[in-house]
């Protein structure tokens, strides 16, 4: 039936199909269906505390793995993920991953903070909050910058996604919240970060284990996917300003961390600026991080160093924040291959050839492919 083939012809498909249908069959579990209501209480489902029947909520391992796995999902994800960093990379790699990550870091954050502060930093202008512009903006598409660099770029492009890796998961987007006054205890780092820390640890210390957890990082996300889509609802996707307010933060990641990137690499002599317009998309797993922030949150408020008012704000912004950030993943997979291609185009106009590396030494690039 070629399900996976037709999975991957969608962008970011292995994480947004599985999204969307768990949403879907949320949706039709909240209509709350007669005669599926008859047939789950027939089965013996028990009834909820409103009194209805829902198969996402049948209990045993069905519910533990496709309801309420998310978070553990999420945290086995961010592991294998982890495992993958390698902090041994080569110099030229090093300082292009640092640029890169560095510029698209802080144009996110600006632009984060300045939408908070000419709108409202909860449900600004388009619907968009704070945290849903750093988490899209600050986490780009490793495999899709991987791919283009491969394409396009030079060896030293293509190993910047070492350093890159970094900005997987929720961690960036807490530590701006946090320099904007959200009051995240040193515990809540500490509880969402630990699986990337112990991942990383891992997969550096023994390159068995790094090859083991590889798979991890892709096999977990239809799961989690799925999981995330189980919470929400399909209107939070269907509703015309969520739809709007993903295709601007699409809009402002190609754009805004694009140009930043591609500031940082005028600034620091780099001659081709594929990797920087490579860099500018909105990863799939970025889905996950409005719920590993509300996770964070969680923490916080446990401890009693943040409000729980201020707690619930986080938990309740997870579903349009997933949802635009979902559709921003989509938007961004469409738009920066093409931005490539265009600026590729235009390089080679100027004298410049992307695949070649440039040493500010010698003043001019020097193709490692041909032979001396």
């Amino acid at each position: 039936m070629q399900i996976k083939k037709s999975i991957d012809r969608v962008p970011g498909g292995l994480m947004v199909v599985p999204l969307l249908m768990g949403a879907l069959l949320n949706t039709i579990d909240q209509i709350h269906v007669p005669f599926i209501m008859n047939l789950l209480k027939r089965l013996g489902v028990a009834a909820n505390e409103a009194g209805y029947y829902e198969f996402f909520q049948i209990g045993g391992f069905a519910q533990a793995l496709f309801k309420d796995g998310a978070l553990t999902l999420c945290a086995l994800f961010l592991f294998c993920a982890g495992s993958q960093m390698n902090i041994r990379v080569g110099g030229r790699a090093l300082k292009k991953g640092v640029i890169l990550t560095s510029a698209k870091y802080m144009a996110g954050v600006v632009v984060g903070m300045v939408w908070g502060i000419l709108s409202d930093p909860v449900n600004g202008f388009l619907g968009l909050s704070t945290m849903a512009i750093i988490a899209a903006m600050t986490n780009g598409n490793g495999g899709m910058f991987a791919a283009l660099t491969g394409q396009y770029g030079n060896r030293s492009d293509v190993g910047a996604t070492a350093v890159l890796s970094l900005n997987d998961g929720p961690f960036f987007t807490l530590m701006a919240l946090g320099m904007m006054g959200a009051n995240f205890p040193l515990v809540a780092f500490i509880a969402v970060l630990l699986p990337i820390l112990l991942g990383m640890l891992l997969g550096n210390l023994d390159g068995d284990i790094r090859e083991f957890l590889s798979a991890g990082e892709t096999l977990v996300i239809p799961f989690f996917a799925f999981a995330l889509g189980a919470g929400m609802n399909l209107s939070n996707f269907l509703n015309p300003e969520v739809l709007l307010a993903g295709i601007a933060l699409a809009l402002m990641t190609v754009i805004f961390s694009g140009g930043a990137m591609a500031l940082a690499f005028k600034i620091f002599r780099e001659k081709s600026f594929i990797a920087a317009w490579a860099e500018a998309s909105t990863a799939g797993n970025a889905v996950a991080t409005p719920a590993a922030i509300a996770a964070a949150a969680s923490v916080a408020a446990g401890s009693g160093l943040m409000d729980v008012k201020e707690a619930l704000i986080y938990q309740n912004l997870v579903g349009t924040a997933t949802a635009q950030i979902s559709i921003a993943s989509i938007s961004t997979a469409l738009l920066v291959p093409i931005v490539v291609i265009l600026a590729d185009k235009y390089q080679k106009r100027k004298g410049i050839d992307g695949k070649v590396e440039f040493y500010q030494s010698s003043n001019k690039q020097i193709d490692e492919n041909k032979p001396a």
